[in-house]
């Protein structure tokens, strides 16, 4: 199948040709034909498969023409905002639309500016998306298409209250397309009550989670888990790696004994300037630095190219987490690797992603690293997984009746 067959208009196609793209992406043919056919749609697919075009390009072709404020995209960050716009500036370009683009942490001049500029498609992250309708700099009543990406996200970073407050002030005849990694009870109700009969583009997890990417799991004492991390980076070949970490407060210290070991590091997360995590995102995406530290909020969506590696150096809290953190490799068809470093108490943590993956994760060894103890009891291979489930998706939220068209 080519995009051809998706439906697309000819400005639509001309653009994705100049772009190089060949092939629809799975996302993307599951879900550009019911969204241009006007259907709500629910979306689950990891970073990396083409999920952002897979609303963008629909959405574009259903405007057709300019007209003030028409579709609105919401996003959990300020970096996912920036790259959203970014790729609806791209694979518009011909066809004359203005775009605003919303997000704390800057001064108000800039964007006012656009909003003046009566856009036909606002993203925005939800706090200063409502700062501005609390000012009436926005009016929200023409909206045709309604567009909330990484949603999971969303919710877990506890943007509840502000989406359905956003939603409620959209026309209820709106098209309204929910895409999200993963669909956790919470993201089910929201897309219960804000969608209307939705078509669905599920891609399974376990597939495109394992599909071009090598996992590794290597148990190490806590106290050794920095010196297994040296020896790792000096033993493995990388253009681009990923370090992630569970807190603010680790990435900092860590990043500070990287560089103390002779480690270019560039370091990601929302305690930053705004300024300065966009630098430290250019550096690492021009090839100025091979290692980016982050924090998983900080770096939930982002499309960055040419990541071979992802290091876990903190076990994610959510297993769903994991997923997202090893999308950042693997991607385009290339293969990458993920390596995990675990420490003792982390096994009940490891045992969930290997839950939701459906299979163990790869036990190994860091060859000539003198173990403090032995890896192989601390962490044993095919333990059993627990059947919990797992939690902490954002609390149980009422959502009131349900909508009607």
């Amino acid at each position: 199948m080519n995009f051809k067959d998706l439906g697309l208009c000819p400005e639509l196609l001309q653009t994705i040709e100049k772009l190089g793209y060949e092939e629809p992406t799975p996302v993307q043919v599951k879900a550009i034909p019911p969204i241009i056919e006007g259907r709500d749609m629910v979306g689950s697919a990891q970073t990396g498969t083409g999920k952002t075009a897979a609303f963008a390009l629909p959405t574009l072709h259903r405007l057709a023409r300019p007209g003030a404020c028409r579709a609105l995209a919401l996003a959990p960050t300020r970096e996912l905002a920036i790259q959203i716009e970014e790729n609806f500036r791209k694979y518009g370009n011909q066809m004359g639309f203005n775009m605003a683009l919303l997000y704390g942490g800057v001064k108000y001049g800039k964007q006012l500016d656009q909003l003046r500029n009566n856009p036909d498609i606002v993203v925005a992250t939800p706090g200063r998306l409502l700062d501005h309708i609390g000012q009436r700099n926005l009016d929200l009543s023409n909206i045709e298409i309604l567009i909330l990406d990484e949603v999971d996200r969303m919710l877990d970073m506890g943007f509840i209250e502000d989406v359905t407050k956003i939603i409620q002030k959209t026309p209820r005849s709106r098209q309204t397309l929910l895409f999200s990694a993963t669909i956790p009870d919470s993201v089910v109700r929201l897309a219960d009550w804000a969608l209307d009969n939705p078509a669905e583009a599920k891609i399974d997890i376990k597939i495109s989670a394992a599909d071009t990417v090598s996992h590794a799991l290597y148990p190490v004492p806590a106290i050794q888990k920095f010196d297994l991390l040296i020896a790792l980076l000096k033993n493995i070949e990388f253009e681009n790696l990923i370090i992630f970490f569970q807190t603010r407060r680790g990435t900092d210290k860590i990043s500070r004994w990287l560089t103390e070991h002779g480690q270019d590091v560039r370091v990601l997360h929302s305690d930053l300037k705004q300024r300065d995590r966009m630098s430290a995102l250019q550096d690492f995406k021009d090839g100025k630095v091979k290692i980016l530290s982050a924090t998983d909020v900080a770096s939930r969506g982002l499309d960055i190219s040419n990541v071979t590696h992802v290091i876990n150096y903190d076990v994610p809290q959510h297993s769903e987490d994991y997923v997202h953190r090893i999308g950042r490799t693997g991607r385009a068809r290339t293969e990458g690797e993920a390596f995990t470093l675990c420490k003792p108490e982390e096994l009940p943590l490891v045992q969930s992603i290997e839950k939701l993956l459906g299979n163990p994760l790869p036990r190994k060894f860091v060859d000539d690293f003198s173990y403090r103890d032995s890896p192989s009891e601390m962490v044993p291979t095919g333990a059993k997984v627990s059947k919990k489930r797992n939690r902490g998706f954002g609390k149980q939220v009422s959502f009131g009746s349900r909508r009607r068209r």
